[in-house]
């Protein structure tokens, strides 16, 4: 038996940030009802159509849930809503601010007849202040938490490739339903909890709002290269190849001089004799390295950085990542049911001995109506 099975989760969810959290609930065996708009759906279904026709977000987010259409401006619609909240365990909604209130859903009122209830919501900035009704796409809270000002080059700043607050948000969303779950088993009584997108990529962070307020100046941006550790990033070899590598203290400071570099000297030259000195003379260091990997190919660099004990990567694509040798070696990937075909997804990352996640379809928009309605008329007529 898996940890939550027996938990049901009804989520009022679209996009990333919430449909993130309650999959992973439904990873560990919980029941999600994920709630969508009648023949529209979840608008993260439209965003591309590279999945076999279906959207990589969507396939990505969504699997093991059931789809119920409701439209929440219907009364009888809103009455299903509220019926199946009513014997849930949690609730989850990251609708626009005061949505959820005006449609009567608000923690006060769903937990006066489900005190066993945790109700969970997911918002851009927050309740309360100047920025609460403030629209909150990720994009925008990247910039407002100051992590597009660090990323990028020192030419020009970019956002990450990947929905950084969305992901924050969900995944402390996520770690707080499965603590409220956990304080519900030793008082029986549930919660209301909210998460912001902005705090939650506040706390990420943390290293650079510290060095910038305590240091005086922010980080500069370095591509693909660390802040304030050198060597750290990517180092060009011969035939225009590329490796990535990173020396995190003076041991292996010396040892990459010697066995790597083939110069002892060098980790005692005043310019790199310590982290700090090493990153004011990055481009002079730099320029050494390289010249040194110029005659060697990124298998041969990789080689010595494996023989002397430096850590290393290859720059891989992501049809690389996908055939990536250490998740096949471990049978890290499963076949998940869409409604095209099948796809391959990666199992959870916490593996628990003795236990399978479960990785069920990603449901059709609305395939789970009839289900669930008859379900509810049966309980109707039982009581």
């Amino acid at each position: 038996m898996l940890p939550l099975s027996g938990i049901t989760v009804v989520s009022l969810e679209q996009a990333v940030a919430a449909p993130f959290a309650t999959r992973q609930l439904a990873d560990l065996g919980a029941r999600v009802i994920k709630i969508e708009r009648p023949g529209v759906g979840d608008f993260a279904r439209q965003y591309d159509e590279t999945v076999m026709g279906q959207s990589s977000h969507f396939v990505w987010l969504n699997r093991s849930k059931e789809s119920l259409e409701l439209d929440l401006k219907d009364p009888a619609d809103l009455d299903v809503l509220l019926t199946l909240v009513d014997s849930a365990d949690v609730f989850v909604q990251n609708l626009a601010p005061g949505a959820a209130d005006r449609l009567g859903l608000s923690a006060k009122t769903l937990r006066a007849s489900n005190p066993g209830l945790v109700h969970a919501s997911i918002s851009g900035y927050g309740d309360g202040g100047p920025f609460t009704r403030k629209k909150a796409y990720d994009l925008l809270v990247q910039c407002e938490a100051g992590l597009v000002s660090v990323t990028g080059t020192p030419e020009m700043p970019a956002k990450t490739g990947i929905s950084t607050a969305d992901i924050a948000a969900g995944m402390y969303c996520y770690s707080g339903i499965l603590t409220a779950l956990f304080q519900r088993e030793r008082t029986g009584e549930g919660s209301e909890m909210t998460v912001s997108m902005l705090e939650a990529l506040g706390e990420w962070m943390g290293f650079p709002m510290y060095y910038a307020t305590y240091g005086g100046t922010p980080p500069p941006r370095s591509g693909a290269s660390h802040a304030s550790i050198a060597p750290y990033g990517p180092f060009r070899c011969a035939a225009g190849q590329q490796v990535f590598l990173g020396v995190q203290n003076e041991r292996e400071w010396n040892k990459f001089c010697a066995n790597v570099l083939g110069d002892e000297a060098l980790a005692a030259d005043e310019r790199f004799v310590m982290g700090s000195q090493r990153v004011a003379h990055r481009e002079a260091l730099t320029e050494l390295i390289e010249k040194e990997f110029a005659s060697l190919d990124a298998d041969e660099v990789l080689e010595r950085l494996e023989a002397a004990g430096i850590a290393n990567a290859r720059l891989r694509d992501l049809h690389e990542f996908a055939d990536h040798p250490q998740l096949s070696a471990r049978n890290r990937w499963r076949e998940v049911p869409t409604p095209a075909g099948n796809i391959r997804a990666l199992l959870p990352p916490v593996s628990v001995a003795g236990q399978e996640p479960f990785m069920g379809a990603v449901p059709a928009l609305g395939q789970h109506n009839d289900a669930i309605r008859a379900d509810l008329a049966d309980r109707n007529r039982k009581s």
